[in-house]
Order: C-alpha cells, then structure tokens, then sequence
C-alpha cells in the first residue's frame, strides 16, 4: 500500500520538524522518525487505528503529542494531518474526503 501526504500535512510535518530543531538541534530528525514510524504502522494495520469519523482514523505518535489523521482511499493512505493532540479536530475537517 502506498501512501501520500495532504498538502497542508506536509507542511504541518515541516514546521512541527522545525519547530523541535529550534528547541534542540537533532529533536526536530527525532520527531520525523516517530512520524514515520507512525506511517509504517499505518500501512501494515491500516484499519487498526482510532476511527475519529466514517471514513477517518487517527494513530498516535509514540514519543510526541501528536497523531497521523489519515484516510484509506483506492488502497492508498492520504495523510490529512500531522496535528498536535490538543488542537482541535475541526482544523483539518475541511480536507476530509467524502466517500
């Protein structure tokens, strides 16, 4: 399975990246590989995780408070989000595909 990043999760994951680079050179590398380890778990389990919707789940970042949104769309995984927890999920509503 395959898998592609919603243009604003791509640019939620560069400047969350950013952002633990400034706290501590090397944290912002570490963050991106616990997102990515989210992903890969995503594509073994796809429907393993958190429904938050019909069509939507939600799994856990391991070290951060953050959670891959994502759908199963045509056997490929969209990710909708790279959000911190404590946002609100209404932020990323408007990207959701409605099958």
């Amino acid at each position: 399975m395959n898998y592609s990043f919603h243009p604003f999760a791509q640019i939620e994951l560069n400047e969350a990246t950013d952002y633990y680079e400034e706290c501590r050179p090397g944290l912002g590398n570490e963050f991106v590989k616990d997102i990515y380890a989210a992903i890969h778990r995503i594509l073994l389990f796809p429907k393993a995780w958190s429904p938050i919707s019909k069509n939507t789940r939600r799994c856990l970042v391991n070290r951060f408070p953050y959670g891959v949104i994502y759908q199963i769309v045509n056997d490929e995984i969209l990710i909708i989000a790279v959000t911190q927890l404590n946002r609100s999920p209404q932020d990323f509503r408007n990207r959701l595909k409605r099958r």
